[in-house]
């Protein structure tokens, strides 16, 4: 479309009409990213209240169908790289969030990891070596507002102030580890998201997984190393019922899940509805069946 056509239906944005206005929404939302920048400036150069909301709406638009498109792809690709869709999820809440940002930072981590490591160690060793470089030389650690706030659970805030909630610690704990070779994957614990480490060293992104634990690894509190016991002791203790769930390795796909259910329970809590159904809409994209 062309720059003038463009600016004259953003200039319809005031129309008191309804219609109009879904009309005009419509079709700015259908071309894509390219306009927000027009829409940005067409924002700042209005004091009409009503013009101003309705660019916001349709930026918001934009965004999330954006989003949820690149989630898609993610699922159509496998759903096995981690990274990409903790990435999206936080750059739904933050659009300014640089993806080569996170990943320079994460080829720290890993490559800091990658020096010390050998095939020649034991699996309780290698965690050691990714425990050290994560929480005593980058210095990560657990947030204890993760509950009254949801910052915490997005990625790129997690690496900005080197705190966060038991999932996106988790997460970035699981990204280094799988992306260098090592069977990793998430425990769909209630109240305490924590990780696995496998018996085979095959990774699979499965949802059928076999009870095939070596040990746990709990990524809230500094990396500890446990077993089973210690599991049964935290699902009586929190009086939950016993399922085989809270036991084995969950699939990428799943972590995802729990990030986002979390999210969505944040907001129902503190009365954010709309925030709380733009999240319900990607965590219906994971949850769709191929």
């Amino acid at each position: 479309m062309e720059s003038e056509e463009l600016e004259s239906l953003i200039k319809l944005l005031d129309d008191p009409n309804q219609e109009v206005f879904s009309a005009i929404r419509l079709q700015l939302n259908k071309m894509g990213s390219d306009i927000i920048p027009t829409l940005e400036l067409a924002w700042e150069n209005s004091l009409d209240e009503l013009f101003q909301t309705r660019v916001e709406q349709i930026i918001h638009d934009i965004h999330q169908n954006e989003i949820e498109t690149q989630l898609k792809i993610w699922i159509q690709n496998g759903a096995n790289d981690l990274f990409t869709a903790a990435y999206l999820i936080a750059k739904f809440q933050y659009p300014e969030t640089s993806k080569e940002d996170i990943r320079n930072k994460i080829e720290q981590l890993k490559n800091d990891v990658w020096l010390e490591i050998n095939e020649h160690l034991t699996a309780l060793e290698k965690v050691k070596i990714i425990n050290h470089i994560f929480f005593e030389v980058h210095g990560f650690n657990r947030s204890n507002s993760f509950q009254t706030s949801s910052q915490s659970n997005f990625i790129n805030n997690t690496f900005e102030h080197k705190k966060g909630s038991p999932i996106s610690l988790a997460i970035i704990y699981g990204i280094i580890s799988q992306e260098l070779g090592l069977p990793v994957m998430g425990v769909a614990l209630p109240k305490n998201f924590i990780l696995c480490y496998k018996n085979t060293p095959h990774i699979s992104i499965d949802d059928d997984f076999k009870e095939d634990v070596l040990f746990y690894i709990n990524p809230f509190n500094k990396g500890t190393v446990f077993g089973k016991k210690e599991i049964d002791y935290f699902i009586k203790q929190q009086k939950l019922e016993k399922k085989k769930a809270f036991f084995i390795p969950c699939s990428n796909r799943k972590t995802i899940t729990v990030l986002l259910k979390n999210l969505i329970d944040f907001y129902l809590r503190n009365a954010e509805n709309e925030k709380a159904n733009d999240y319900i809409r990607l965590l219906d994209i994971i949850k769709k069946k191929d």
